[in-house]
């Protein structure tokens, strides 16, 4: 089952930032499709199962972004 989430990214100004961005997260296991809209700042992942809040933030930090927050947390079970 494939799981979705959309983060909110600070620093992303351009198509080569969308780039930058969709390549590390893309890097992360079970990750199967990103998309990173910088007019918006927000970048939607597809994963096999959840990704751990620290994997994305750590995928961000080394392409030079910032994770400012989750955009639609999953609703509690």
């Amino acid at each position: 089952m494939t799981t979705t989430a959309t983060y909110r990214v600070k620093g992303m100004s351009c198509g080569h930032c969308e780039g930058a961005v969709t390549a590390e997260l893309s890097a992360l296991d079970g990750v199967s499709a990103v998309e990173a809209v910088a007019a918006t700042g927000l970048v939607t992942v597809a994963s096999e199962s959840p990704l751990a809040e620290e994997a994305v933030r750590a995928a961000l930090d080394e392409a030079g972004y910032e994770l400012v927050e989750l955009a639609d947390p999953a609703p509690a079970p």
